[in-house]
């Protein structure tokens, strides 16, 4: 009679064990427009690998990104996390259900009623597996997978974080070269007005007041090179952070000199829809939203009743002995802290919810703004060069007027001023186009998934 009660209960958990409680997992409805505001009507497909930082045609940048992008730090330590949540999810499933071990002792005694001592021995080997009745090991291991997928979209994060400071790095690193240069050019113009302003006040067609003038604008354009090359040196530090490497090489590189960053052609961006696919951070957040639809699937399974079956086998001074049956656990008395958990469980999996809906519209956010920056500052950066244009051939003109005496030199020292001042700020314009450009590809996750191996 008891062997068919156990049989009969070993009968009804193997029915149930395929029951699984809690919700399964769905990538939630989300209103998505069919395009962006000014933005593309065509997907762009799988951009993960993409190398779009060739198109700069910048063969410096691209050997900086090369070597970064394996040795880097921040994806060193992201990488990490998926081996962390792979060990992880190696501990669900069937090696979270099973158990056991062996346990082993030797004795020896005596006493007053002993002749002598006594040796004794004994050794034990137990085993348990617990059947997974309602899916709770299930959904554990679900959980487990998601967070895997998680980390793996996480290091793809990173990587376009990395990606999007390297290139900055550079390209102010080019525009604070290229601003240095340019004051260099004011200051060897302004040299060539107090030579001149000198002679005429040597000649008395000029007062001392004028030479003064003529010597502190000099002296300003001097004072700016410290500032420019302060940024640069900055700008190197931070290159070679990034890539994780000593910075002297990379500044004596970088000190050789090349021209600013030129934007590229193109621009694409997609559908909204691409940004579920292509970025990282959206995929990590769905993927923390299984995880924790997983969970409550975990809380909810704890609610019922589990059942383990577990065996011994034993020697003991020469006796064996075994035994091997169900055990079954019934949660009577904390049902209540059970269903607490449940609960909490089930606001974690809305709170997922939610902040996937968040991340979803911040890349929304991010590609539209992108788009826009890129429009704009390609547009200012034209402007301004044709106005760089101008104002040179205005000053070459003002610069042979005042030396015949057709102008004063106040009108050249204003010609002079707002010259230099487009010419920094038209170089500005073309640095914050160019990394307009990078931060538009990153916005609809270009080049997340890119490798050394593939640079």
């Amino acid at each position: 009679m008891r062997h068919a009660s156990l049989i009969a209960l070993l009968s009804a958990s193997v029915a149930v064990a395929g029951c699984t409680v809690g919700p399964d997992y769905s990538r939630p409805a989300t209103a998505l427009s069919a395009r962006f505001v000014n933005g593309d009507a065509a997907a762009i497909g799988q951009v993960a690998a993409d190398r779009w930082w060739l198109d700069y045609g910048d063969s410096m940048l691209s050997d900086l990104v090369t070597r970064g992008l394996d040795q880097n730090l921040d994806v060193m330590a992201a990488t990490e996390v998926i081996r962390q949540a792979r060990a992880n999810l190696r501990a669900t499933g069937i090696n979270a259900q099973a158990s056991g071990g062996i346990d082993a002792a030797g004795t020896e005694s005596g006493g007053t009623a002993i002749n002598g001592t006594v040796d004794g021995s004994s050794a034990e080997l137990g085993a348990a597996y617990v059947i997974d009745i309602f899916g709770g090991y299930r959904r554990e291991r679900q959980a487990a997978e998601a967070n895997v997928v998680a980390a793996q979209a996480d290091v793809e994060t990173v990587r376009l974080a990395w990606l999007a400071e390297l290139v900055a790095a550079y390209s102010d690193a080019r525009y604070n070269q290229a601003a240095l240069e340019l004051t260099r050019q004011t200051i060897a113009a302004r040299e060539e007005t107090v030579e001149i302003t000198q002679g005429q006040f040597n000649a008395g067609a000029a007062t001392e007041y004028e030479v003064a003038q003529a010597q502190a604008l000099l002296a300003t354009a001097r004072a700016n090179l410290p500032q420019y090359a302060a940024l640069f040196d900055a700008n190197v530090y931070a290159i070679a952070t990034l890539l994780n490497e000593p910075a002297g090489p990379i500044m004596s590189a970088m000190q050789r000199g090349a021209a600013q960053l030129r934007t590229p052609g193109g621009g694409n961006t997609g559908v909204p829809a691409d940004l579920l696919r292509n970025r990282p951070d959206v995929r990590s957040a769905e993927a923390d939203l299984a995880a924790a639809v997983a969970n409550v699937g975990v809380a909810e399974a704890d609610l019922y009743p589990s059942l383990t079956l577990g065996g011994t086998v034993a020697r003991a001074s020469g006796a064996s002995s075994w035994s091997f049956g169900p055990a079954l656990s019934l949660p009577v008395f904390n049902q209540g802290a059970l269903q607490a958990n449940r609960d909490a469980a089930v606001s974690l999996a809305k709170q997922a919810e939610i902040a996937w809906r968040a991340s979803v519209l911040d890349a929304v956010e991010d590609v539209q703004v992108g788009a826009s920056n890129l429009a704009r500052y390609r547009q200012r950066a034209s402007a301004l060069r044709a106005a760089v244009d101008d104002y040179n051939r205005a000053l070459t003109l003002a610069q042979e007027n005042y030396r015949v005496g057709a102008i004063t030199l106040l009108d050249l020292l204003d010609t002079d001023r707002a010259t230099a001042t487009a010419r920094i700020t038209a170089a500005a314009a073309v640095n914050s186009s160019a990394q307009a450009w990078a931060q538009l590809k990153i916005a609809t996750g270009a080049g997340a998934a890119a490798t050394a191996a593939g640079s």
